[in-house]
């Protein structure tokens, strides 16, 4: 006597076992890569762009550290290019976010009474930042801040906002602008003066507290202002690094150019070689007007 046919159901008993798929139907349904979305070159080049911009940042610090520790450059004069960039960047701030709705006179008060508080506390502090670390070789100093700033690499948040949106700071990039701020107070604590402190920490905190909220918010900018802000930040560190170290030089200009040439090109090659197959013996995916609703 011949069986009945096999039905995928459940409220009606059948003489099968609970995981019998015909065989005439098994790779019926067989997918291969149903979710995956090809990257193509130049749109994972711009994406790149914020982790440039970000490394940029680093090695604009590093080299102003190292051109006041050799005092080759004058702290009044770091100090009023960290005011400039301040006001250079409040304006940009208040361009990207001319879509929003509008604030009124006291937050922008508020924001100044902050600014200035803190610039104060900041003028208060340097002669303690200053002696922070005079028990402390320098050689713990270079391991301890490079591995910050290797953290603060990791962890930052590359990712951009629109103008107007309420995004909440996770707590990676909490972490990321903590690392690169101590790293920036343990190295500030080496140089020679308290207003060498105070303008290398200032700066310190424009570049890895302040830059990075601005940076948030570019995705609204069109993708020439994009790469203009990263080959602008890429020439001045290159410029700065230049007159330092060949070597220190030769590893940025690679660096570079692995992050936003060599490792898009190396993700486009390698999804070639990406074979996801689903079929029936995964666990079924709910539908939900004609989506699938992915469940981790």
């Amino acid at each position: 006597m011949s069986r009945p046919t096999w039905k995928r159901i459940l409220w009606q008993r059948q003489p099968y076992p609970d995981n019998y798929i015909p065989a005439d139907s098994f790779l019926a349904s067989l997918r291969r890569n149903p979710n995956f979305t090809p990257y193509t070159y130049w749109p994972l080049v711009l994406a790149c762009c914020p982790i440039t911009q970000h490394l940029g940042t680093i090695f604009i610090f590093v080299a102003v550290f190292v051109r006041l520790q050799q005092r080759s450059l004058d702290a009044r004069v770091l100090l009023w290019i960290s005011v400039a960039c301040f006001l250079a960047g409040y304006l940009v701030w208040e361009v990207l976010n001319y879509s929003a709705p509008p604030r009124g006179p006291s937050s922008r008060f508020k924001a100044l009474k902050s600014s200035l508080l803190f610039f104060l506390t900041l003028m208060g502090l340097a002669p303690v930042l200053r002696t922070l670390t005079a028990a402390t070789s320098s050689d713990s100093i270079w391991a301890l801040s490079a591995c910050q700033f290797l953290l603060n690499t990791l962890l930052a948040d590359y990712g951009c906002t629109n103008a107007g949106s309420q995004s909440q700071e996770r707590l990676t990039s909490v972490l990321s602008m903590n690392a690169a701020v101590s790293s920036s107070v343990v190295l500030a604590s080496r140089l020679p003066d308290d207003l060498s402190v105070f303008s290398l920490v200032l700066f310190a905190v424009h570049l890895f507290a302040l830059f990075p909220m601005l940076r948030h918010r570019f995705g609204v900018v069109p993708p020439i202002l994009q790469v203009t802000l990263t080959v602008s930040i890429s020439a001045l560190s290159f410029s700065l690094i230049m007159s330092l170290s060949p070597f220190v030089t030769a590893l940025t200009f690679g660096i570079y150019v692995t992050v936003n040439v060599v490792a898009p090109g190396v993700l486009v090659w390698a999804q070639r070689y990406k074979n996801e197959i689903r079929g029936p013996w995964d666990v079924a995916v709910p539908r939900v007007n004609g989506n699938e609703i992915q469940c981790n």
